[in-house]
Formats: structure tokens, sequence, C-alpha cells
């Protein structure tokens, strides 16, 4: 007489399942870089490089938008976000379009001189020397 052995859970499926799930998360995911919520066409230019540290708040302005960390708002909700600003000595980095006026430049200025934050960065893009 022969004795059948039991057979286990057969994990194959389970498996490709897994690996399926884990290339849709992967390939849907954002990823986020910097906080940065425009895209912008920056200067050019021969500045010096510096480090950007985890901490330092970046506001952004397009010819028709203006973001602060990372968030779209208007120049109203801008002033708000920096009266809350306790820390003056914290690194602010400005990243501003090319096209944008010169007007809407001085309003952020003003609106970053008015909370005495003058620790502040213009961000560029390296000029290419193969011009």
């Amino acid at each position: 007489m022969k004795r059948r052995e039991s057979l286990g859970m057969d994990l194959t499926p389970i498996i490709d399942v897994v690996f399926i799930l884990l290339i849709f998360f992967i390939v849907t995911s954002v990823f986020k870089k910097e906080q940065l919520a425009l895209v912008l066409n920056l200067p050019a230019s021969n500045a010096k490089e510096t480090e950007v540290s985890k901490d330092e708040i970046f506001i952004e302005l397009s010819p028709t938008k203006l973001a602060i960390k990372g968030i779209e708002v208007s120049f109203k909700s801008l002033e708000d976000n920096l009266k809350q600003i306790k820390d003056k000595t914290k690194p602010l980095i400005v990243r501003i379009d090319e096209k944008v006026e010169y007007k809407r430049v001085v309003k952020v200025l003003d609106l970053l001189q008015k909370y005495d934050l003058n620790n502040l960065a213009l961000i560029t893009e390296k000029e290419n020397s193969d011009k």
C-alpha cells in the first residue's frame, strides 16, 4: 500500500503577485525633489555653487504662479507664511524663472525685506561655456 505525501502550499503565484505589486508601486510613485512645485527656466550664471540643506525655505516665482515650500500660493498667502518665520537667519532659496517680470521679483523681495528676511540665495543654472 502506497502512502501519499501531503502537498504544501505552492508559493509561486504569491511571489508573482508580490513582484507585480512592487513594480506597480515603484512605477506609480512620485519622486519629489527638494519641495519644488513649479517648472522654471532659470537664468544662467557663473556664480559659485553652494550647498542646499533640508531646513531651507524654497520660494519659487514663475511668470504667472508663486510657490513656497512646494505649495502654490498667492502673494497674500506668501506674506502670511513669511510672518510665521521666527528664525530670521534661516536661509531662503529663491528660484525665479528667467521670463518673470521685474515688478513681480521686486514684490517678493519687498515682502522678504518687510519681515527682515535677508539671508537669501538666488538660484541659477550653471552657465554653459560652449557658447
